[in-house]
């Protein structure tokens, strides 16, 4: 999910958002769910690294809400993300993904994801792990939350470490600003605004945040 000063989604606010209302979200209870318990908390394991780097690539150039609502479909079509069963689609899985209503139907995006699935496959056979290479490029936590979209970058050194780490084991449409996506997505980093409620929680003793399952 694209959320940057330089790239915000049309859901979003591009000024300092008013006391006690959400980064995005506000107003789809989706959404609002998405923000307040999955974006900007640490996400950890192969299925559920594989699923937010192919999720963000099927966002480009679209809504993250749209994304958001064909998500269980999108697991359903991609084996829940299992790199093994997908990266053993064909041609002819394809073309049966096209004529998937409930997905986005995109052959690039498509053949993107089933290309990622293999590279994932062969970082395993060679001992690595997606969960070990991408949080190998966390930064430093913020010292303080950013006031407003003006101070959360659309790409980093780190996002754009991270997308040269993913070309070369093989991985693509995973550019800097998807990488930095990426990274906001899985906790990387926390871009949650000061005046966002999550953040406000925080500060008055409230619950953390968890991922949720659905």
């Amino acid at each position: 999910m694209t959320t940057t000063a330089a790239a915000v989604d049309d859901d979003q606010p591009t000024a300092p958002s008013p006391a006690g209302t959400r980064c995005f979200g506000d107003g789809d209870p989706l959404y609002e769910r998405y923000h307040d318990t999955e974006w900007g908390v640490p996400v950890h394991g192969e299925h559920e690294l594989l699923e937010r780097l192919a999720l963000e690539g099927f966002q480009s150039g679209l809504s993250w809400l749209t994304v958001l609502r064909k998500r269980e479909a999108f697991r359903s079509a991609f084996a829940g993300f299992d790199a093994q069963v997908v990266a053993a689609y064909g041609p002819d899985d394809v073309e049966r993904l096209l004529q998937d209503a409930s997905i986005i139907r995109n052959r690039q995006k498509i053949e993107a994801t089933l290309t990622n699935a293999r590279a994932l496959v062969a970082l395993h056979d060679a001992g690595g792990s997606l969960d070990e290479l991408v949080w190998s490029f966390a930064p430093a936590p913020r010292t303080e939350p950013p006031s407003s979209w003006t101070e959360v970058p659309a790409k980093t050194p780190e996002s754009l470490a991270l997308s040269k780490a993913l070309k070369k084991a093989g991985f693509v449409f995973v550019g800097p600003i998807t990488a930095y996506a990426t990274m906001q997505a899985c906790g990387l980093v926390d871009d949650h605004l000061a005046t966002c409620p999550v953040v406000l929680a925080r500060g008055s003793g409230g619950p953390e945040t968890v991922v949720a399952t659905a």
